[in-house]
């Protein structure tokens, strides 16, 4: 990750631990962000639940990663392409 963007994050223990679990860049610093902005309970209170890459079809994995502007995906299985997303 570059440094410029850790400088950006606001709690990067949080940030490490939600793209431990799976969770994109992008979604991790958002939410990292927003708990230190506002609070865990504020964040919890506000916030959805998102499904799992499981329960989508390939298409829609293919469209995901289209949009993040992962490459390298199309020939990828379904556990391939859900690992690429989260890396991404």
């Amino acid at each position: 990750m570059p440094n410029n963007r850790m400088n950006s994050i606001k709690d990067p223990k949080l940030y490490e631990d939600l793209r431990r679990d799976g969770n994109s860049k992008q979604k991790a610093a958002r939410i990292s962000n927003a708990v230190a902005a506002r609070g865990q309970k504020a964040v919890s209170r506000k916030g959805g639940e998102s499904g799992s890459y499981d329960d989508w079809t390939v298409p829609q994995l293919r469209k995901r990663a289209k949009e993040l502007g992962v490459r390298g995906y199309s020939g990828l299985p379904k556990a391939g392409l859900i690992a690429k997303i989260r890396r991404s």
